[in-house]
């Protein structure tokens, strides 16, 4: 076993299943997705680190226990249509691709789209489709999903609607600003629209292009 394999296995062990993590199928898509080839080059050796790993243009990649934890709560199913805002390397749109089914990940800065698109390819990835652009135009409801993942922060819910999910869809985001957001399942349930779950404390950069409102001290 390499080095890096052992720090995947570590990770697995001692980060992410003793952290409220039970999902069989999200452990066994962290163990098969290599994540040391989607950070950043020089990264390689902290990949499997309890930390977010920084990519260019002010973003990050989630610390593995936050993207184990937000997976379980989407409830991803192998027949899942699923929605991805910010697809940054590629990590969590190649997770999405080995749960589900057909996954498109929206990614506003297009630097960020072939490098990603090299990676999911070389891992014979082929159910995830690219595009460049505003992921927050697709939550308007430009076509339905099953499951959706936002992976950037956003400053507060009510950029959200309904409309996105498909009937019993779920959806997951960090809503809040610095120090502390929380992360949190929304699910489509009928005539009662939007419903919400509090998941845990946590801290995302900001979707890119999202402005964030003023936090006021006193």
């Amino acid at each position: 076993m390499s080095v890096l394999d052992q720090a995947r296995e570590n990770m697995l062990e001692r980060q992410i299943r003793t952290w409220d993590m039970l999902d069989e199928r999200v452990l066994a898509a962290m163990a098969a997705i290599p994540r040391e080839r989607f950070v950043p080059a020089g990264w390689e050796a902290l990949a499997y680190a309890d930390m977010a790993i920084p990519l260019p243009h002010g973003q990050a990649m989630m610390e593995p226990k936050v993207e184990a934890r937000l997976l379980q709560a989407a409830m991803v199913r192998p027949e899942d249509r699923i929605l991805e805002i910010g697809t940054g390397s590629g990590y969590m749109a190649a997770l999405l691709a080995r749960l589900g089914g057909a996954v498109v990940s929206v990614e506003r800065i297009a630097a960020f789209i072939p490098p990603a698109e090299e990676r999911l390819q070389a891992h014979g990835l082929g159910n995830v489709h690219l595009v460049a652009g505003n992921g927050l135009d697709w939550l308007k409801g430009k076509e339905r999903f099953d499951v959706v993942v936002i992976t950037g922060s956003i400053p507060d819910a009510g950029l959200l609607t309904s409309a996105v999910l498909e009937e019993g869809g779920r959806m997951v985001a960090v809503v809040g600003q610095g120090p502390v957001m929380e992360a949190m399942l929304f699910s489509r349930e009928g005539s009662l629209g939007l419903c919400q779950e509090s998941l845990f404390d946590t801290w995302v950069p900001p979707l890119e292009g999202l402005e964030t409102r003023p936090v006021f001290q006193f």
